[in-house]
């Protein structure tokens, strides 16, 4: 008698190498009937934790992880959705090579891949479709399967299930589903005890995904009554602010920290949401300082209203030409960066600079090679190094949110961290 069925997997890791430093961000588990019928479908992100390698395939960013279950947190839950059934994947070595060293870290028994019960639909394609590619790809579009969005475990997982039903409709009659699906049963998965039902734990792409929403942070950010905070927290809050900014991109962790030190130094929402405004008309005095306002820094403009959760009017009013007898002109300042009638204003917008000498490290896949950017960075006289120390002025990352051991040593040492667009911009400041 046939088993319950077959288990078509899919994982997205971070790189190719199961036994090495690779490991597992996303897995998507295909429930198959004997029939070639889909019974069931899961998925979840899953934290690496560590930086998340080739983003530019999978698509997957830091902050869509931070909160999803670690592969241990899963295992008892997959191991289950496998357990008596065939497993299937497409290049199923790949596949198997992960899950079997995920399982292993994660405290199973280890196993062999001949162990499990398993097909391929890339090796079954040579007797369904002979002479067609051996890509998921090809032998989707030999039976007019849709494969958009590929790289995502649960598209693929999805597309490789139909790719079995039609290999399982292309051989009516023969034994050989039968005969693997009656072997699976007789595999015995180990199990270990989990503490959480499924739901509760797997998560999907769109239920991890950070919201865009910069509003967010500000709402997390107490009101506070009385309020303690005075000119010189506010200044130290600018100064955060201006390093969050840097490359015109607030990560998660980057707003996890506007809350925290807001709250530390005791700076209510709504003085946020003033010291908001003030900082983005310092923006703005700086982008009118030669009587001109580009495309290029009216974008700008838009970017850091957008991040500070400023209405559009506010980005309405800057890109009027102020009026030439009065000009924009910020708060002038005394020696201690606080305004001459003793309230804290801005000591400057994008006041963050590379002085030569500062040491500069890089981590993550890069647009650019890490020996073009070291080479450009060692031209303009800065110092590139391979790790993190104090002396550091600057992490520049793939992904700001990136779990890499140097960035998680960055952010202890306060050291600030920008994206590939970010070191751009300050290299363009720069020259």
């Amino acid at each position: 008698m046939a088993g319950p069925g077959f288990a078509v997997l899919d994982f997205e890791t971070t790189g190719l190498f199961a036994g090495g430093h690779d490991r597992v961000v996303e897995v998507a588990v295909v429930h198959v009937s004997d029939a070639g019928r889909v019974t069931g479908q899961w998925e979840t992100l899953v934290n690496p934790q560590r930086d998340l390698g080739a983003q530019h395939i999978h698509g997957i960013r830091s902050a869509d992880i931070l909160d999803a279950p670690t592969f241990a947190a899963i295992a008892p839950h997959l191991v289950e959705l496998l357990g008596g059934r065939v497993l299937v994947a497409h290049n199923a070595s790949f596949d198997l090579r992960f899950l079997l060293a995920e399982l292993s870290r994660a405290g199973y028994p280890p196993a062999s891949v001949l162990d499990i019960e398993h097909l391929c639909t890339m090796q079954l394609a040579r007797d369904f479709i002979p002479g067609a590619g051996r890509s998921l790809a090809d032998c989707c579009a030999a039976f007019d399967i849709e494969l958009e969005h590929a790289h995502r475990a649960s598209v693929d997982a999805a597309a490789t299930a139909r790719l079995l039903g039609e290999y399982i409709a292309a051989s009516e009659g023969s034994e050989l589903w039968n005969d693997t699906l009656d072997r699976a049963l007789d595999t015995v998965w180990p199990t270990l005890a989990r503490q959480t039902v499924l739901d509760e734990v797997w998560r999907a792409r769109e239920a991890t995904a950070a919201s865009s929403d910069t509003l967010t942070f500000l709402q997390r950010i107490a009101e506070k009554l009385p309020e303690f905070g005075g000119p010189a927290e506010h200044q130290n809050y600018w100064a955060l602010l201006d390093q969050c900014l840097l490359d015109r991109q607030l990560s998660v962790h980057e707003a996890n920290s506007l809350v925290r030190v807001a709250d530390e130094l005791s700076i209510s929402r709504s003085t946020c949401e003033r010291l908001h405004i003030e900082y983005f008309e310092a923006v703005v005095n700086v982008a009118w300082s030669d009587g001109v306002l580009t495309l290029d820094e009216i974008a700008d403009l838009t970017a850091v209203a957008t991040l500070l959760g400023l209405p559009a009017v506010y980005v309405a009013a800057a890109v009027e030409p102020p009026p030439k007898s009065a000009g924009r002109h910020a708060a002038p300042l005394d020696a201690d960066g606080l305004g001459l009638d003793g309230s804290a204003s801005p000591r400057s917008a994008g006041g963050f600079r590379l002085e030569v000498g500062d040491y500069v490290v890089l981590t993550g896949d890069m647009r650019r090679s890490r020996e073009d950017w070291h080479r450009e960075l060692e031209q303009r006289g800065f110092v590139p190094r391979p790790a993190i120390s104090k002396k550091v002025k600057l992490v520049v990352a793939s992904d700001p949110d990136s779990l890499s051991g140097k960035a998680r040593k960055a952010r202890d040492y306060g050291i600030a961290i920008v994206n590939e667009t970010g070191l751009e911009r300050l290299l363009s400041g720069n020259t």
